[in-house]
């Protein structure tokens, strides 16, 4: 477990979004992402060089020391990464794992639950399709709900309506009112709010 990634963070805190919203989680946040989204509120995670190396054993430590009800590895964009290691020294531990990803790199790891975030301005690789528990798709404009349609049709018979999210792009007040309407007319989907901003944690 000496293999080592590029960490910009690791914090303990409660899930802010999705299905599981509220629930004790570890996140490890992984350096390195070439998706591009300009609404992007980790821009910091962009550039893996600028992120210090960790060791596996020692994020697996810090992990246990938290005792959360699961892990969460996102980004960034995790699957820039081979998750193997990682996934795999965490769930012989005993931990839930869960990712977080956009899906647009070939898929690695072993995880309970993986939920995919796909953005337009790096379309999924193929791989992710299978793997999704949870599909979360950020709005900005009404384009936005048509990729929203896009890739639910390939996810939507595995997951179920009820893990279909729509997500307001935070500095763009009007796709709150976009996705509101939309839901009440497709009943499919789920209005997913980032709660901890309103609660003022990470």
């Amino acid at each position: 477990m000496n293999e080592l990634l590029p960490i910009v963070e690791t914090f303990h805190s409660v899930q802010g979004e999705g299905i599981w919203l509220g629930t004790n989680t570890f996140f490890i946040r992984l350096g390195g992402c070439d998706v591009g989204c300009p609404w992007c509120d980790t821009k910091i995670s962009w550039n893996a060089k600028r992120h210090p190396q960790r060791s596996i054993s020692d994020l697996v430590t810090d992990a246990l020391k938290a005792s959360p009800w699961m892990v969460v590895i996102t980004g960034g964009e995790p699957l820039m990464h081979d998750l193997t290691a990682l996934s795999t020294a965490l769930k012989e531990q005993g931990l839930r794992v869960h990712l977080e990803t956009s899906g647009a790199h070939p898929f690695t790891g072993e995880f309970d639950w993986v939920t995919f975030s796909p953005k337009q301005f790096k379309p999924p690789h193929p791989s992710i399709y299978d793997r999704v528990n949870e599909l979360k798709v950020v709005v900005k404009y009404p384009e936005d709900l048509v990729w929203a349609e896009q890739n639910a049709q390939q996810v939507s018979a595995k997951i179920g309506q009820f893990a279909q999210y729509l997500q307001p792009e935070w500095d763009t007040p009007s796709s709150k009112d976009l996705i509101l309407q939309y839901v009440l007319q497709h009943p499919e989907w789920r209005f997913s709010l980032q709660v901890h901003k309103y609660l003022g944690v990470r």
